[in-house]
């Protein structure tokens, strides 16, 4: 799992059956130096469905690959990236991130 910043919305004027109802975000994933502020993020974007209504400058958490597909078994839906919450806040531990930076 993930940390994303929700950058937009994905608006579909068409699409499988299977995508009715879908509400798809746009979102940029979060290093820890984007997360710390000492860094711009740079990931590349995804596309992520969203049961949530997380909204532009949300932080969310992120499931990709098979395990974004989890929470619709039995049925399969086409999905890579899914929104598994919204974050109300992260509490970085400076002293940690240091510590972490020096063992690199």
């Amino acid at each position: 799992m993930r940390i994303a910043k929700i950058i937009g919305t994905v608006t579909l004027n068409r699409s499988l059956p299977e995508f009715a109802g879908a509400s798809l975000r746009l979102a940029v994933p979060m290093s820890l130096a984007n997360l710390s502020g000492s860094e711009e993020p740079a990931a590349e974007e995804l596309v992520l469905w969203d049961e949530f209504g997380s909204g532009v400058g949300e932080l969310v958490a992120l499931s990709e690959g098979g395990e974004a597909a989890q929470p619709f078994r039995p049925h399969d839906k086409p999905v890579d990236a899914y929104n598994a919450a919204i974050l109300d806040e992260i509490d970085l531990n400076p002293a940690q991130i240091r510590k972490l930076k020096t063992n690199h």
